[in-house]
């Protein structure tokens, strides 16, 4: 597999081993690499994988979202090589009650590591701290063992099944609200 280590400017937003930066128009080999691996997108659209002018949609749409919103599911870097592994972040879920969804992508070879609470984490401290919104909604396909533990660990609680029309099923969902986070926050 091609190793995607590329110059990047400065990240808006760090971990102990992530950097955060927006998507680019000239983005599209990374997320291509991302949003066309099967492996990555077998469970959260119907169809398993998505074309190159699917990507470039998707791409253009994550842009889209920062100039409207502010946010978008950012790219994800390692610190220490600059070697881009996925993407976390948020979109507009539910705006009149200041609520947006979060998400997680990683490259299958990153899968396994932590990155995707670390990145978690990351964002979700950004959403409440920095963008002061009120909650973070989450969700995963039924099928998804590991997306589902992930939100457990980072405290989300279920509230229902919600459909998801990429999939065509119902997405066990979750919610964490900013007075949630603050409790876990003086907890730990």
């Amino acid at each position: 597999m091609k190793d995607y280590n590329i110059n990047t400017s400065t990240y808006f937003l760090t971990s102990e081993r992530l950097g955060f930066r927006k998507w680019r128009e000239e983005d599209f080999e990374l997320a291509f690499a991302l949003w066309g691996d099967v492996n990555v997108t077998k469970l959260i659209i119907a169809g398993n994988q998505l074309t190159e002018k699917d990507v470039l949609k998707l791409l253009t749409k994550e842009i889209e979202s920062d100039k409207q919103f502010n946010v978008q599911y950012w790219p994800i870097f390692l610190l220490n090589t600059s070697e881009f592994i996925g993407c976390c972040g948020m979109r507009s879920y539910d705006l009149t009650k200041g609520i947006y969804e979060i998400g997680v992508l990683i490259l299958p070879r990153h899968w396994r590591k932590g990155y995707a609470i670390e990145a978690c984490r990351s964002v979700i401290d950004y959403a409440f701290k920095e963008l002061n919104f009120s909650a973070l909604f989450a969700g995963h396909n039924p099928n998804n063992v590991a997306s589902k533990k992930l939100l457990e660990k980072l405290s989300f609680s279920y509230i229902r099944d919600e459909y998801y029309p990429p999939t065509g099923l119902n997405h066990p969902s979750y919610f964490l609200t900013k007075e949630e986070y603050v409790t876990w926050q003086q907890d730990h």
